[in-house]
């Protein structure tokens, strides 16, 4: 169980890291921040409720059941984090929204509260890192605290799945996606976790022992429900981020063939040399340094060779766009054997600027690679050997 729950966790805790992820010029984005707090803090209730973690807080503090109200206390600030996280989801004036998530912080925080002062008043000195909530079912102060921990978190549930329910009338595409698996996911919390336990307690109340429902059938149905609904919160955010980074990625890789020709032409610094920088990262960085290459080789550019280009391919039966970056690749090609062999620039280099520089973003570099592949190899030398010319 103990590697289960530490797995769930470190996925939730990724899951927060990746929607994190930001340029430190960014500024705060209240709905990023809320959403990486609340998929972080089910990570943690995770960690704090497994029988290894609880058992090593009470040998730390010396204080026998010691993880019941850190965990307990952990999984309220779980619930006050989904309803701000809705509160920042939802929209709205920003001073409204900053005093409808101070109330639910105000809230939850007297609840945290209150869990820890009636622990502190019980009496429960022997440890139970199982089946601690039906043990203490009569409990003084230990009674209250279980039923209000269960209560706080049931006020979220609900309110999570009225307000998912609304809302997916409302929206569209990956949006109510992630709505739809909220709301299963919460569906799952109320009824594979919190009516489990409910039912347990009432059983223990009543002089009866359905223990396995609290033991056995709560935690997996928590852990499933907490990954459903993070999911849902992250899906909307991050796999249109997912998707750019996959782009950005083919299209590094689609550069590979130009970058190779021209890179020894490229004077622009070269990337810091991180593995864990992202593939649109490195596109932009493989977008200056070519432009850069395509700087440096423009005296070498001869209209000459770009025109003879332009009418055979013209002659081929492509269309004007086609036989303009085939020219232009032929071009390029020429001025990159040029320069790798040392020749003088043409007298007269061409004025004209190419396709692949006039349109923004990497798709004029890329075409102009594609086409490049089919035009015959030339030698390279050292990066940065191009002589520049002046006039």
């Amino acid at each position: 169980m103990n590697l289960v729950v530490y797995v769930a966790a470190g996925a939730l805790v990724l899951s927060s890291a990746l929607l994190f992820r930001r340029p430190r010029t960014a500024p705060w984005n209240p709905l990023t921040v809320s959403t990486c707090a609340a998929i972080a803090l089910g990570g943690f209730v995770f960690v704090c409720s497994a029988p290894l973690t609880l058992a090593t807080v009470n040998d730390l503090t010396g204080i026998p059941n010691f993880g019941a109200p850190l965990t307990y206390g952990m999984l309220s600030a779980y619930s006050c984090s989904l309803l701000v996280l809705l509160i920042h989801w939802r929209g709205g004036p920003r001073e409204r929204l900053r005093r409808a998530a101070l109330r639910c912080v105000v809230a939850y925080g007297a609840l945290i509260a209150a869990i820890v002062m009636l622990f502190a008043l019980a009496d429960a000195h022997t440890e139970r890192l199982r089946d601690l909530d039906t043990y203490y079912a009569n409990t003084p102060g230990m009674r209250e605290m279980i039923l209000l921990y269960l209560l706080g978190h049931s006020a979220a549930i609900v309110v999570m799945c009225t307000q998912c329910v609304k809302w997916e009338r409302e929206v569209t595409g990956l949006l109510r996606t992630g709505l739809r698996l909220i709301l299963v996911g919460a569906l799952l919390d109320a009824v594979g976790f919190q009516l489990t336990k409910y039912t347990a307690v009432v059983a223990r109340w009543t002089g009866h022992d359905l223990d396995f429902l609290s033991t056995t059938l709560a935690p997996p149905a928590a852990s499933l429900a907490a990954l459903l609904c993070s999911a849902g919160f992250a899906l909307p955010r991050l796999l249109p981020a997912v998707l750019t980074q996959w782009h950005s990625l083919g299209d590094y890789r689609r550069l590979g063939p130009l970058w190779s020709r021209l890179r020894f032409a490229s004077i622009a610094p070269k990337p810091p040399s991180s593995w864990w920088q992202l593939p649109q990262d490195r596109l932009h960085w493989r977008e200056v340094s070519i432009h850069d290459a395509l700087l440096a080789l423009a005296p070498y550019f001869d209209d000459g060779v770009r025109e003879t280009a332009r009418e055979a391919a013209r002659r081929e039966g492509r269309g004007q766009h086609e036989a303009r970056v085939a020219a232009e690749a032929a071009m390029v090609a020429d001025a990159a054997r040029r320069a790798a062999a040392g020749e003088e620039p043409p007298e007269v280099s061409s004025g004209s600027r190419l396709y692949a520089t006039e349109v923004s973003g990497p798709s004029g570099l890329v075409e102009l690679a594609r086409v490049l592949e089919t035009v015959h190899t030339v030698g390279t030398m050292g990066e940065g050997t191009v002589r520049t010319y002046h006039g």
